[in-house]
């Protein structure tokens, strides 16, 4: 019989192996999109914090445009770490922050996303059909190592390491890092109505839906209104904690 010890050291570099294919490049499809430009951190606690964002798989940091001098120190970034994404309520990017080549850049993503071309939605569905099966691989693997465990002497082998079949498992999930979800995919580039949990209440967003992952909504062409009522066009990426596409359409106009 296997000794367990032997057992654990299969699975902690099973994990290990898959987590360094992964990670070292790996980052959020949606964040991936806003990399690189100014944006707004809007906070849950109502905090704000700006600057250029740069994004690195394990976190994000946000580039002054010049030092800030606190009382004791003074800061050239903001950093916000992976484990701190669910304290976002909002990242925006607001169209009047960004330069004319910037803006006709997204205007080109914009239209690309409502007219995809062949080979890109040829990409997207072999993605999507990839994921599927990789789910359902990762479901029937948990299935088979339950089986395993309540079966003898294999049972005995695997007791005890539970820790490490879950953190296997969490490892493979993490490879695409999209939820596929059907309800979703077929309003990509469209018209959609993004609800958020603000602190206020619930806020609604109009715009185009541009892409989703399994933590991120990212919705193009929207309009967010400042705390002085100012309307200002943007773009917005928003934690799945907080906000959800609730309507398919556009909103009618106040």
């Amino acid at each position: 019989m296997p000794d367990t010890f032997l057992v654990t050291i299969i699975f902690i570099a099973a994990c290990t192996f898959i987590g360094a294919l992964v990670k070292g490049r790996s980052r959020d499809r949606c964040l991936k999109d806003i990399n690189g430009y100014p944006v707004t951190f809007r906070m849950k606690d109502g905090k704000l914090v700006w600057g250029r964002l740069h994004v690195e798989n394990t976190g994000l940091e946000l580039m002054y445009d010049a030092p800030y001098r606190d009382k004791s120190h003074e800061e050239t970034s903001y950093i916000l770490y992976k484990s701190e994404y669910e304290n976002i309520l909002a990242i925006i990017r607001y169209k009047d922050e960004l330069t004319e080549k910037e803006n006709i850049g997204i205007a080109e993503d914009l239209e690309k996303t409502k007219m995809p071309s062949r080979v890109k939605r040829l990409m997207r569905n072999t993605r999507n059909i990839f994921g599927t099966v990789r789910d359902s691989l990762m479901e029937i693997a948990g299935l088979f190592v339950g089986r395993m465990k309540s079966a003898m002497p294999a049972g005995k082998i695997l007791e005890g390491q539970d820790k490490y079949i879950t953190k296997m498992q969490q490892e493979g999930m993490s490879v695409v890092g999209t939820a596929y979800e059907p309800v979703l995919e077929k309003y990509i580039g469209k018209k959609t109505v993004l609800a958020v949990a603000g602190p206020e209440g619930k806020e609604e967003y109009s715009g185009i839906l541009k892409e989703y992952t399994a933590a991120f909504i990212e919705m193009l062409d929207t309009e967010h209104k400042d705390a002085d009522g100012s309307i200002r066009k943007a773009d917005i990426v928003v934690p799945r904690s907080a906000g959800v596409v609730r309507h398919s359409g556009s909103m009618e106009a106040e």
